[in-house]
């Protein structure tokens, strides 16, 4: 049983209800109370801290590569493809005005995609489309000259086994746990009642609110609910065309002098690295065995960190005996294709999920636009 002052002041029924304590769902409770400042929200969230990939990715502030835009061109028309790269850049300029460069330590070290040795078909290909790219983009987000190649800072930076770089000089790279607790004190700050450790079991929608089951055993009644979980949407809403991707991820200890900064990726965007606090933090290999990756379990497994190492100590660092400090994984939430899911499903409910691995860059401007929609 609850007491007075728990279901007065915790339990309540609130006006607005965010389930899900990311990168989505904070976003969304914090735009709630700046739409409506009378409105009571309250925001759950199963996990003791965010559960799928908000406190678990590598912190990129990234749009889009090449090799990624002309990947995804086969799948879906140029108008989609770039209207998602618009809405990544535009959610991270809402982003960093929200919060502020300096408390997300953000970076603006630009953003390279690294072409092995035998892809120089593929580089090709990516090469002659940056005209093409950056006309597109100056034309749809005021960019200047986003795309170049940058292949001479290979020796600079020691990479071993790479052919050539593409640079995008509009990308960066921030510290994931400061942006969450960014946002966590923004949120505070405007009343947003915050609570851990409890999750939403099951939803009834009713005439004029939904009840939502706890996992604590309670209920309550919500007037309007924004569902932000992401990965784990189907677990409370089965016909939703979600499904999760773990991320499997290590971080070096300190390395004196490291010869490069920047946020890089290769093979498709499959890995994925940067330096961070004097470290290389380093993701990725779900290509590996897709089957097994696709789960929402939080685990490793000896064959995606293996290869993590092999990439960390023969392209990365070859001269260098880094060590690991700390090894981890992620669940990102993806589809048929990667268009965002930001639906009323109901006149009391809105789904805002399927960040498609890039909830860093969407996370702020789909959770505004899911406020935007109660």
């Amino acid at each position: 049983m609850l007491s007075y002052w728990e279901s007065k002041s915790f339990l309540f029924h609130p006006d607005v209800l965010i389930v899900g304590g990311g990168i989505v769902g904070l976003s969304a409770a914090l735009w709630a109370k700046k739409l409506n400042p009378q409105a009571s929200v309250l925001l759950i969230e199963r996990g003791n801290l965010p559960s799928g990939a908000s406190t678990k990715n590598a912190g990129f502030a990234c749009f889009g590569s090449i090799g990624e835009l002309i990947d995804d061109l086969k799948a879906s028309p140029e108008a989609e493809v770039l209207a998602l790269v618009k809405n990544r850049f535009e959610g991270l300029k809402l982003l960093r005005e929200t919060l502020g460069d300096e408390a997300i330590n953000y970076v603006p070290c630009g953003g390279y995609e690294l072409f092995l040795e035998n892809e120089s078909r593929h580089f090709a290909k990516c090469s002659s489309q940056i005209k093409a790219f950056n006309e597109k983009i100056q034309q749809l987000m005021q960019l200047e000259n986003t795309y170049s190649v940058a292949s001479d800072q290979i020796r600079e930076f020691g990479f071993s086994g790479v052919r050539e770089f593409i640079f995008n000089q509009h990308e960066g790279a921030l510290d994931t746990g400061k942006m969450m607790r960014a946002l966590w004190k923004k949120c505070v700050e405007m009343d947003v009642v915050t609570l851990t450790g409890i999750g939403a079991e099951q939803l009834e929608t009713g005439n004029d609110s939904i009840i939502v089951k706890l996992s604590n055993g309670y209920q309550i009644n919500a007037s309007t609910v924004i569902v932000a979980t992401n990965a784990f949407a189907r677990q409370l809403l089965p016909a939703l065309d979600v499904k999760p991707a773990r991320a499997q991820v290590l971080i070096t200890e300190p390395i004196e002098k490291l010869p490069f900064s920047g946020a890089f990726h290769f093979d498709k965007g499959y890995y994925y690295f940067r330096n961070i606090d004097n470290r290389i933090l380093l993701g990725g290999g779900r290509n590996l065995d897709f089957e097994t990756e696709t789960t929402y379990e939080m685990g490793l497994t000896n064959l995606v960190q293996e290869e993590l190492e092999h990439y960390l100590h023969t392209l990365i660092l070859p001269r260098h005996n880094a060590k690991i400090a700390q090894r981890w994984s992620g669940i990102m939430g993806l589809g048929e294709n990667k268009k965002t899911i930001l639906e009323r499903l109901d006149k009391n409910l809105v789904v805002a999920v399927r960040m498609g691995g890039m909830g860093v860059a969407l996370g702020s401007l789909v959770g505004k636009r899911a406020a935007e929609m109660i």
